[in-house]
């Protein structure tokens, strides 16, 4: 239930936002997060939301991979340990990199999370 949500299109103060730079807008490559997120679409992301509070279970984040740090991913935290890493996993498990292949990240990897799909 969160990540549908979460993916509902821009509504009129997301775009507002994106236009005042409090949000950034990032392109989906991939099949990783199908059917929710399909290749060519875009979501917006807040890349401040994790100043507040800390990622929880269930939201859909924009990373940085742990082994290409110029390759950014969109993942589900499904998991959280007792040091605070987040374990990521993508909707689509046959074609998706994500912790199962790198493990856990840090909460310095995470780059935002994502609030809606760019119309």
């Amino acid at each position: 239930m969160v990540g549908i949500q979460l993916i509902l299109t821009s509504n009129n103060q997301e775009l507002l936002l994106w236009l005042l730079r409090l949000r950034q807008r990032f392109r989906v490559t991939g099949p990783s997060m199908f059917p929710l997120l399909k290749e060519g679409e875009e979501v917006l992301v807040d890349t401040r939301a994790y100043r507040r509070c800390l990622p929880e279970i269930g939201d859909l984040v924009v990373a940085k991979h742990p082994y290409y740090q110029d390759l950014k991913i969109i993942k589900r935290i499904v998991l959280v340990d007792e040091n605070g890493n987040y374990f990521l996993l993508g909707n689509n498990t046959r074609q998706s990199n994500d912790s199962r292949s790198f493990g856990f990240i840090d909460i310095y990897s995470i780059i935002g999370k994502v609030t809606s799909k760019f119309p």
